[in-house]
């Protein structure tokens, strides 16, 4: 280490190097994330073309050897010389930083790749790169090593490879039919760049396939996976209902009102510098037009789904178009519950924005020339005038829609104005009573249950809430606990499907307010999990069909309204056994027991005893419900932390349990129909309860 610091301590990074030198800038991370970010700067230049009418198919092909392959027929790279460099249009789009045809107007009104680092980033960070350029009759082909273009012995990227030295050219490697255009571009990411466990996820590649087919509606997106040595995956994905479709894919619950579409312009001006042919940059005033399509829909549920797109390019970190959608959907509707306070009921409590955004599905995109993203991952929108663009289209279109005579929207609205009213008020009494809470001392009364029987301990930790089916059971289970950190919360059969009936019934029903009041978090999207009085919530239900199905109506209780406890594997099943067989000893010792948890385990211990010479007690007791056991046999089988089994309750993917959960426990009889048609080939009898 040194003091000194003069100018020869400074590096200049010429070309591509910048870009091997510091990846993250350009890619945001160099795992997985980047290894995808690279494949989609390549797609979004196919899909750019497929925007500007040029092609509308687009194939992705994932090498068995590593490799990634982007086909399009689009109008192909250009092949000519571009005069300011002397270089082929191809060899200046892969190897030159903010270089491309998309920072006039000319070739492009709105597109995905705009700063023009996308193809050349992509090359720079390849152990090897080949494009080919069907155009003017010809197929052209140029490669490079890692940005450096030049010629490979093979067709891998480990065969000899010979760079060009003087000047290098674009060769011509056949002939295409008489109007036949398009570009294929196939790469071998750097290894000395990417993390070892950095691979391409091809359930991550379909969902992007997928959100730019509704984005695009009529291009076509295939992806062909032939890593496995098994027969390749392919998948298609083509939608013509645009983003309509979209919203209605990614919402899971029955609707309040249909899918809305809200379309509209506007227009602002920006200074940007422009390049002059004397080499300076002159501030510039050009008048941009912002486009802005939404589609919206709310339903019964409370989770909110918003996906915002500039371009077609996801802003998954939103941005001002995300703000001024929102600005524009607050002004509407707190003006339209004004205008409704008496019918609604609502005195002088105001709205907020979680109170709107419960239960919306909504896509919004926005179309414009040079948007200003915040990194080149383009994450953000910063564009300031398009707030106010989109705020003015959503308001405008919006106040239309509560302002129509038809009959379906005055129907329709008048049911979002009672939603945003009841989540209102929701959000106001949760609050309530967590200020009463916190209000109360040790000496004031519970408001808790009759009916629960609590434990001693304050340790939340270590505390645990059995959620039992029927006072049979409570009675056996109360002698069967430790009373110092094990409560008990009986319940009546079967309690309200919550998946069908709406926050309104779910708050009213006795069963499901007493386990919300006894967790103590509070329930939907007020639900705090640090509040939570136990922590373990075990389910402990008969082990025959109507058990199942009680413990499944519970679990569809938790994962709709107390959905933190369950990701954070707070939620258990306990496991009661099914028979009890009793197995004698000769002579004075002692008979044993042993317990067993299916018809095979206890047929496998019959079996074994009976090849062991040893005998049992007839008839084997088969337990039906919790009631049948005394208390020793629950606290040995089911409670005692000692010899109990637990199934913890898990979703590690939530919009997929969301889709099961509807499936099964919905409105919609039809789709569950098919499901169980489809699904008795896979029905093992022999785990029928009968």
């Amino acid at each position: 280490m040194t003091a000194e610091y003069s100018a020869h301590h400074l590096q200049v990074l010429e070309g591509l190097e910048a870009v091997r030198k510091r990846p993250g800038m350009y890619i945001g991370s160099t795992d997985s994330r980047g290894l995808m970010h690279c494949v989609w700067e390549i797609i979004d230049n196919s899909v750019d073309e497929a925007l500007a009418g040029h092609g509308s198919h687009i194939e992705i092909i994932l090498h068995a050897d590593g490799s990634v392959e982007v086909r399009d027929r689009a109008r192909g790279i250009p092949v000519d010389v571009e005069p300011r460099t002397g270089l082929s249009g191809v060899e200046v789009v892969f190897t030159k930083l903010h270089a491309g045809g998309k920072f006039g107007s000319g070739s492009y009104t709105a597109s995905g790749g705009l700063h023009g680092v996308g193809a050349s980033v992509v090359n720079a960070l390849s152990e090897r790169l080949d494009v080919e350029v069907d155009r003017g009759g010809k197929t052209w082909a140029m490669s490079f090593h890692r940005g450096e273009p030049g010629e490979f012995a093979g067709g891998s990227p480990d065969s000899s490879f010979t760079p060009y030295e003087n000047s290098s050219r674009l060769r011509v490697v056949g002939k295409a039919a008489k109007g036949v255009t398009g570009t294929r571009i196939r790469y071998w990411a750097d290894r000395q760049i990417f993390t070892r466990d950095a691979v391409f996820a091809l359930e991550d590649l379909q969902q992007r396939a997928r959100q730019t087919a509704f984005l695009v509606p009529g291009i076509e997106i295939v992806i062909r996976d032939e890593r496995s040595s098994a027969e390749p995956v392919t998948t298609s994905y083509r939608y013509d209902g645009g983003i309509s479709e979209f919203a209605d894919y990614l919402a899971h619950d029955p609707g309040v009102t249909d899918t809305w579409r809200l379309q509209g312009e506007g227009t602002f001006t920006e200074t940007v510098p422009v390049l002059q042919s004397s080499g300076a940059m002159v501030p510039t005033e050009v008048e941009r037009t912002c486009e802005v399509d939404v589609a919206l829909r709310w339903g019964t549920g409370y989770d909110t789904t918003m996906r915002s797109f500039v371009n077609i390019i996801a802003t998954p970190k939103g941005g001002t178009h995300q703000q001024g959608f929102e600005a524009g959907l607050m002004k509407v509707l707190r003006a339209q519950v004004d205008q409704n306070a008496r019918r609604l009921k609502v005195g002088n409590d105001k709205i907020e924005k979680d109170d709107i955004l419960a239960g919306l599905t909504v896509v919004l995109t926005v179309r414009l020339p040079e948007p200003q993203f915040e990194g080149q991952t383009k994450e953000v929108l910063g564009t300031p005038a398009v707030r106010q663009i989109v705020a003015s289209v959503v308001a405008k279109q919006l106040a239309e829609r509560f302002a129509s005579t038809k009959r379906d929207d005055k129907a329709q609205t008048a049911l979002l104005l009672d939603k945003v009213v009841s989540e209102m008020k929701a959000r106001l009494s949760a609050r309530a009573h967590k200020e009463t809470q916190r209000r109360k001392n040790a000496l004031e009364s519970s408001s808790l249950p009759a009916k629960l029987v609590d434990c001693r301990s304050n340790d939340v930790a270590d505390s645990e809430l059995f959620i039992v089916e029927g006072d049979s059971a409570l009675g056996t289970a109360k002698l069967a606990r430790n009373s110092e950190f094990q409560a008990l919360l009986p319940i009546r059969g079967k309690i309200l499907n919550v998946q069908k009936a709406s926050v309104g019934d779910m708050l009213s029903n006795a069963e499901c307010a007493s386990i919300i009041q006894v967790i103590g978090a509070g329930s939907g999207r007020s639900f705090d999990l640090s509040a939570a009085r136990y922590g373990k919530v075990i389910l402990m239900s008969d082990a025959d069909v109507d058990g199942a199905h009680i413990r499944t109506l519970l679990l569809t209780l938790f994962f709709r309204y107390m959905r933190p406890l369950i990701e954070a594997g707070r939620v258990f099943a306990a496991v009661p056994p099914l028979h009890r067989v009793i197995v004698q000893h000769p002579g004075s010792k002692p008979n044993e027991t042993i317990y067993t948890y299916s018809e095979a385990e206890l047929h496998a211990l019959l079996s074994r005893l009976k090849r062991a010479g040893r005998s049992w007690q007839e008839p084997i007791q088969r337990y039906k419900g919790l009631g049948e056991m005394d208390a020793e046999q629950l606290a040995g089988t089911t409670m005692d932390r000692a010899g109990r089994t637990l199934r913890r309750v898990q979703a590690p993917d939530a919009e997929s349990a969301a889709g099961v959960f509807e499936l099964l426990m919905g409105n919609e009889v039809a789709p569950r129909r098919e499901f169980l048609i489809d699904a008795s080939g896979r029905l093992v009898r022999d785990r029928i309860d009968a």
